[in-house]
């Protein structure tokens, strides 16, 4: 049994790290054929190039025994205002006063985790929010847990509609129950003291115990699938027109995203309570955000 969890272990390790490879290079793609146009065969005068911008990797190191990850950031960029993937595997033992509220660390509250979680906060303000993270927990019991959602800055119903057939596909192909998800990420994106949601949704799940296997896979689908949704709302709404009224509008949407993260999110709070690297965990608020 204790062999079988360490391969377990492995297997998810080995695919956040692979997944978080995918990602850099994918989005790096994007980012990098941003602002591209035709030549044309008439003289027209040089303009200076705009530097382009790559991810930078940030390494976290812990205690030799307790793991630590590498998180990637590009901020500044023609697509991405900050784009964050951040890959970590840690292990070690809950304070007290914490074990009692994770499954399966009531008694000596010792755990292992490891996960990716990405937060794209985007140049133009016509392009939503992104956020996705999945991972692996291991205390005396073992779970998947995560998911992706959207926060638009403005209302587009083809766009909400075009994600949640995506994910509900998604769910469908793996025996998931997509209602069940829905309602659980509309319930757990929501600012109570605002009385509102943070975005449109997604999913959200976790406590995923049974049949490992089936839940391996799911979580790789749907790591692949935030990919591809991700690069087609980019593509389909990167050369929009907006002004700076536009991105005023956004920035009052992310102070109500800082608010949550900061707030209300558990990710956040087990980030912190399990010795993180700050930086990393904060890794999801945006550049910039404004409040009335």
């Amino acid at each position: 049994m204790k062999k079988l969890i360490e391969i377990k272990k492995k297997l998810a390790n080995d695919w956040f790290k692979f997944l978080q490879k995918e990602m850099i290079n994918q989005f790096q793609l994007l980012e990098n054929g941003a602002g591209k146009k035709k030549k044309k065969k008439f003289f027209k005068r040089k303009r200076k190039k705009k530097k382009k911008k790559f991810f930078k990797q940030k390494r976290e190191k812990k205690k030799k025994k307790e793991g630590g990850g590498i998180s990637y950031l590009l901020s500044g960029g023609e697509i991405f205002d900050k784009i964050g993937i951040n890959q970590s595997t840690v292990s070690g033992q809950f304070e007290k006063r914490f074990k009692s509220k994770i499954l399966g660390a009531e008694k000596n509250g010792k755990y292992w985790a490891s996960g990716i979680s990405v937060v794209a906060h985007m140049k133009n303000p016509k392009i939503p929010a992104l956020h996705f993270n999945t991972r692996f927990i291991v205390t005396s019991k073992a779970w998947f847990g995560g998911g992706m959602d959207a926060t638009p800055s403005f209302k587009d119903n083809k766009e909400k509609k075009f994600i949640h057939q995506k994910l509900k596909k998604v769910c469908s192909l793996n025996n998931k129950n997509y209602n069940k998800y829905k309602k659980w990420c509309d319930e757990y994106f929501y600012l109570p003291h605002r009385r509102e949601p943070r975005g449109v949704g997604g999913i959200f799940f976790d406590y995923e115990i049974r049949e490992w296997e089936k839940n391996f896979k799911f979580v790789k689908d749907l790591g692949n699938e935030f990919i591809n949704i991700t690069k087609k709302i980019i593509l389909n709404k990167n050369k929009l027109k907006w002004n700076k009224k536009d991105k005023d509008q956004q920035l009052y949407k992310r102070g109500r995203y800082v608010e949550f993260n900061l707030l209300c999110d558990r990710g956040t709070k087990f980030g912190l309570n399990s010795g993180g690297n700050t930086e990393s965990i904060l890794m999801s608020l945006p550049p910039l955000a404004k409040w009335k």
